[in-house]
């Protein structure tokens, strides 16, 4: 069997601007004394990014999730929903078939190689992503049918708005932040260290190049 995936082109120049702003929360995770911050994500002409995968790595939290948790990517009108999904690592992934016809998903992708071959209904075991990275997906019955699964060592993790933005809980210190988009394809997720202060706004630019 032969995949079907298509990738995006690789941009030649990609920048990413994260402002950070907002103040203490209200609500503070007791132990963590976390903030709730908006993160937004522009290019290099200051336009937001929607369906952006902002994921934020905080030292002393473990990068695995807790055991049992689950998600799922379901199959409705020949098309995988959500096409996006985001999950923390060690999370098992069902994937229900909702259709009235058959499906074979697949993914070749080196973080998580399976195989569902043709089936209804929902598999009887589902799939544990336990390694970090982009898990590209397709259906081998129906070309159109691609999605992405981004696997990440945090449970720290949104996907933003049509205003670029997204709100994360966020105690002081300094961690590490990653970011993906369809552009990159399969690479992984871009990482840039992160430095939050209690309740002051900050500023965050992260440049990539061919």
């Amino acid at each position: 069997m032969r995949s079907r995936l298509h990738r995006a082109p690789f941009q030649a120049r990609l920048l990413f601007v994260i402002a950070l702003a907002s103040g203490l929360s209200a609500a503070v995770v007791d132990r963590a004394h976390a903030a709730s911050w908006t993160l937004q994500v522009r290019d290099g002409s200051g336009q937001p990014l929607p369906d952006t995968v902002v994921a934020v790595e905080v030292k002393g939290q473990s990068p695995r999730a807790a055991a049992g948790t689950s998600a799922q990517m379901s199959q409705r009108d020949r098309q995988f929903q959500p096409q996006l999904l985001v999950v923390q690592t060690g999370t098992l992934v069902s994937f229900p078939n909702f259709d009235t016809v058959r499906h074979h998903v697949y993914s070749f992708s080196p973080i998580k190689r399976f195989e569902l071959k043709l089936y209804a209904g929902t598999p009887a075991e589902p799939v544990l992503f336990d390694q970090p990275g982009v898990a590209q997906l397709g259906c081998n019955i129906h070309d159109r049918m691609t999605a992405g699964i981004i696997v990440v060592d945090t449970p720290l993790f949104a996907i933003t708005d049509a205003q670029g933005q997204v709100k994360l809980d966020l105690p002081a210190g300094d961690h590490r932040v990653r970011l993906w988009r369809a552009a990159l394809g399969n690479a992984a997720p871009l990482s840039q260290p992160l430095k939050v202060s209690a309740g002051a706004p900050g500023l965050l630019k992260l440049e990539m190049r061919d």
